[in-house]
């Protein structure tokens, strides 16, 4: 229930411009009744809102008057409910803020855990536009190669003995398991 101003009735506030403003509250909305030249008019349109918002009696300002349509009979403008609409607070975006001698890892791993929301929509979408690349095909450069070529230098010819181009494997049996993994991994 609001508590009764300086009017003296519930709902009721003296606007600048010397009239008087009406509003009610139900079920966490707010509605504009409307304005009127006097306290005393504006008080009986807000009883006028409570009959029709169901309240109980003591919320009236009246409350000898004994139904609605006697209340409405005595608002001789009526009354033009509209929902006041409320501009919705914009909500910070969480960001990563880093404490004194912490590193950036630790960081982004405590921002992580206290907003795990935020790192699965970034992980889903990777996922999405991964799928939407895969739908599309390999890029130009992935056809062709690689851009760029990076040699890989040998200081000498003993380091590639064991490797010749007609065997696939090799006499040392750590060095056939690690290129028997390799091998598997590439099929994958």
């Amino acid at each position: 229930m609001v508590p009764k101003g300086k009017s003296g009735f519930f709902g009721v506030r003296q606007k600048p411009s010397g009239n008087w403003g009406v509003e009610i509250s139900d079920a966490g909305r707010r509605w504009w009744i409307g304005t009127y030249p006097s306290a005393h008019e504006a008080a009986r349109a807000y009883d006028v809102a409570v009959w029709r918002a169901e309240r109980p009696r003591s919320h009236l300002n009246f409350p000898e008057i004994e139904s609605r349509a006697e209340a409405e009979m005595l608002v001789p403008q009526g009354i033009n409910m509209k929902e006041i609409t409320t501009k919705k607070k914009k909500t910070k975006k969480s960001s990563v803020v880093v404490s004194a001698g912490e590193t950036d890892e630790e960081a982004m791993a405590r921002f992580a855990w206290e907003h795990p929301e935020y790192v699965q929509a970034e992980m889903e979408y990777y996922w999405k536009r991964e799928a939407e690349q895969k739908k599309k095909g390999p890029k130009k450069e992935d056809e062709a190669g690689p851009s760029r070529v990076i040699p890989i230098e040998s200081y000498s010819e003993e380091d590639w003995a064991d490797f010749s181009e007609e065997e696939e494997g090799c006499d040392d049996p750590t060095k056939e398991e690690s290129w028997e993994q390799f091998r598997s991994s590439d099929e994958e």
